[in-house]
């Protein structure tokens, strides 16, 4: 079996555990490489259906093309598509762009509020209308108690604290001394009620494993990652205001591929583009502490 291999059953049986074990279940869908490589992996759990509905956060500030591709795939591989939004901070103007807050302040309110929130059905969720094409209110938006996330113990620091099945309390609040340990592929899918549950099936993918992944599995990925002509490429996707690109003239998937296994990113942070890791000190663990992805 080669290592693709092996990640890619460990990844399946984590999903169909996850499927298995909480009934109320939903998958983020950043819509960024890792979780793309997520729904794939979905896709083969379950033999082409997703059971399992999707989730995106919409800040408002995403690059345009990210929600052009969202939409087309949701439509392609019929997905139950929901979206979520902290409407109230986007009236009132309380973001980066408008100059009213920090970056810091700015991912806490229109990422981790309106996840939190959203998850637990105190606000809004929108629901794609295949027949439509538009998205319209969730009537009676339940809460869920498993997320089923795209994270990678090796793309930021705080996540290589994770575990495969990682509880937080009922505010989706994160405490990293009482994380369960998980020997010998045993995992904990037991926990008091009133926990949530964050799954992270594919945390110990490498970037380099996840492109490798795409390429041998032929996953159409958004072009962002892919330099345009200019010289500059997305490696890490985030709201436009904050996400910058890096320097690579990288085209296709065999070449960023090259680029990783020749070093010429092994002195610089994956996220390094992301501006609010550099606000947070270098990474997101205040930020994910309080209920960030």
């Amino acid at each position: 079996m080669s290592q693709l291999d092996a990640l890619e059953s460990q990844s399946v049986y984590i999903l169909r555990e996850a499927y298995r074990s909480f009934k109320q279940l939903v998958m983020l869908w950043s819509i960024g490489k890792d979780s793309t490589v997520l729904l794939w992996l979905a896709r083969k759990a379950f033999f082409g259906h997703v059971p399992i509905p999707l989730l995106h956060i919409d800040t408002h500030y995403k690059i345009p093309e990210m929600i052009a591709y969202r939409d087309r795939f949701a439509r392609e591989w019929n997905l139950t598509m929901l979206v979520g939004r902290n409407a109230e901070a986007l009236q009132a103007g309380q973001t980066f762009p408008s100059g009213r807050c920090n970056r810091l302040q700015c991912c806490a309110a229109l990422k981790s509020e309106a996840l939190k929130h959203t998850l637990s059905g105190e606000w809004p969720r929108w629901i794609l209308n295949h027949r439509t094409g538009t998205y319209e209110v969730q009537p009676q938006p339940e809460a869920f108690t498993g997320v089923i996330v795209g994270a990678r113990a090796d793309e930021e620091g705080s996540r290589s604290k994770e575990r495969y099945f990682s509880p937080r309390d009922k505010h989706s609040e994160w405490d990293i001394a009482e994380q369960p340990p998980e020997l010998w592929n045993q995992f904990n899918t037991d926990f008091a009620p009133g926990t949530h549950v964050r799954i992270h099936p594919l945390l110990d993918w490498t970037e380099l494993n996840i492109w490798e992944y795409i390429e041998r599995e032929n996953i159409p990925i958004i072009d962002l990652y892919f330099d345009q002509g200019q010289g500059t490429r997305y490696r890490s996707l985030g709201c436009a205001p904050c996400t910058g690109p890096v320097v690579s003239s990288a085209r296709t998937v065999a070449e960023i591929i090259e680029e990783l296994k020749s070093g010429k990113f092994a002195n610089i942070a994956e996220r390094s583009g992301r501006q609010q890791d550099a606000e947070d000190g270098g990474g997101l663990e205040t930020l994910r502490r309080d209920g960030y992805m």
